[in-house]
């Protein structure tokens, strides 16, 4: 099928060849769709806008994409989006129609009005960014494809998840996913839209039934209906796989839980180095392996893992090293050395990657190895390596050499209390002023989502008695806060005398 890329207009020249890049890349829409893109024609003897009209009626497919600007106009005052456009809907084309931005009044009046031309007859679709829009066409492309029976079954992501219902969705998890995304990215939706809603926006619904991606992402249960999406994460004092296995934990939940868990595992069992608080009054941290590499290392398993694979994630921290095992290999398009350079993303789940990206788990699309090897060249580690084992995707970050033997408890006991009291002060300190619930301090203190450090960290509060909750009877509850005792303003009296504050 022919796909036709709509608009000429300059502001637009990178998110048009971004989306050209990816539909010729990718494994499963190549197969389907060439497409059409007026600024990769050679010259021809013939005018423009006939070029483009007589393209507009051989595609099968019209794709527009519409920004600020409206374009040159013609004697009869239209531009040449606003042409193809209406000349795609006399001819009956599937139009598929994506409107950069939530801002109209930057935008052009007449671009305007050719947006509201479009709404009053399909559902058009906004978004922010190349990364978006290429989510957004893709699944469009491949609910077309299963309309019109050229594709059996699904891509995982995007298939229906068997037995599974809207009841299996947790409300609050779409809730927080909201205030990051608007927070992160400027998301369109606000934060009291219903979860059916959001999940349509996010094409996440197969005939009003969840898809995997949405219990991965929302689910109450997610391994309820996908045993193997748990992460297992292992730390042996040694070198190599071995038992009696010191600390084992196996976490579940969705991904966004299961990316902090694992997370959180690795960070409380390598070094921390703790600053004093001379400049700032809270004291700086700065950690062996630094988090951001820990991090992408493993939200780059976790979203792009293979999910129909029987193996899980896998995340072991030796006493020189950290692997990351995911279950998966690299797409045909990529190579172990195309990694390491700047190479076109094609993530194995993109339904599962917008939302991620959305809430900036994941910064920026194929960029996730180079800033891995550009943090570890900046903390004075060797680049990680990669390797493809057994089925599964390998990434090795290695320590750095210990002269003194492997860290004692006691130093590993100071050095997370040492971290949590800084967590402590920081939620003390926004509780001043009124009352806010777990997920309002987790933003507050740049967190994507209540760790399970956080969590602690917020208990070991109430039982101390520095905070409180505004609603006792129902610690539970949807509409629980935290607010300050008088000990817990005590306190931080106290350490603003220590600090120096007036």
């Amino acid at each position: 099928m022919k796909i036709f890329i709509s608009s000429v207009q300059k502001e637009l020249a990178a998110e048009r060849k971004a989306l050209a890049g990816y539909l010729a890349g990718d494994p499963l829409l190549r197969r389907f769709f060439n497409y059409f893109l007026f600024e990769d024609q050679p010259a021809v003897d013939q005018r423009a806008d006939h070029c483009y009209l007589e393209e507009v009626d051989r595609c099968d497919i019209y794709l527009g994409i519409f920004g600020n600007e409206y374009g040159s106009e013609d004697a009869e005052g239209l531009s040449p989006t606003h042409r193809e456009f209406n000349r795609a809907t006399e001819k009956g084309k599937t139009r598929l129609i994506y409107v950069k931005g939530v801002d109209d009044s930057v935008r052009h009046s007449k671009m305007n009005v050719l947006i509201s031309d479009a709404a009053s007859s399909l559902i058009r679709r906004r978004v922010n960014s190349a990364e978006e829009l290429i989510f957004a066409v893709y699944a469009s492309l491949v609910r077309i494809l299963e309309e019109r029976e050229l594709i059996r079954f699904g891509p995982f992501d995007a298939s229906f998840c068997r037995n599974a219902t809207l009841d299996d969705l947790d409300d609050d998890k779409v809730t927080r996913f909201l205030v990051l995304a608007r927070r992160g990215r400027n998301f369109p939706l606000p934060a009291d839209t219903p979860s059916h809603e959001v999940l349509e926006h996010l094409n996440l619904l197969d005939k009003g039934r969840p898809t995997n991606a949405a219990i991965l992402l929302f689910g109450r249960q997610p391994q309820r209906f996908l045993i193997t999406s748990e992460v297992k994460c292992a730390h042996f004092h040694g070198y190599e796989v071995a038992k009696p296995i010191p600390s084992y934990q196996v976490y579940k939940g969705n991904v966004f839980d299961l990316v902090d868990q694992a997370k959180d595992f690795v960070l409380s069992k390598i070094d921390l180095w703790v600053g004093t608080r001379a400049e700032s009054t809270q004291a700086p941290t700065k950690y062996e392996i630094p988090q951001e590499v820990v991090a992408e290392a493993i939200v780059n398993a976790v979203v792009h893992r293979d999910y129909t694979s029987n193996g899980s994630v896998q995340v072991m921290l030796f006493k020189d090293r950290l692997e990351v095992w995911n279950p998966g290999i690299l797409p045909p398009t990529l190579t172990l050395e195309k990694l390491r350079g700047p190479h076109a993303s094609v993530p194995h789940n993109p339904l599962l990657a917008e939302p991620m990206y959305l809430t900036k788990y994941i910064e920026r699309m194929g960029t996730g190895i180079r800033d891995m090897i550009r943090r570890c060249r900046a903390a004075g580690l060797a680049e990680p390596e990669i390797r493809i084992d057994g089925g599964f995707f390998v990434l090795t970050i290695r320590r750095k050499k210990d002269d003194s033997g492997a860290q004692s408890g006691a130093q590993s006991g100071a050095q997370s209390g040492a971290q949590s009291g800084a967590q402590s002060e920081a939620i003390l300190k926004n509780l001043e002023k009124e009352p806010l619930s777990a997920a309002e301090l987790a933003v507050a203190l740049d967190l994507q989502s209540k760790t399970g450090a956080f969590k602690r960290t917020l208990q070991e509060l109430i039982d101390s008695k520095m905070i409180e909750y505004t609603i006792p009877g129902k610690p539970t509850s949807r509409l629980q806060k935290y607010r300050l005792t008088e000990k817990g303003r005590e306190l931080l009296e106290q350490l603003d005398k220590e600090s120096g504050q007036p």
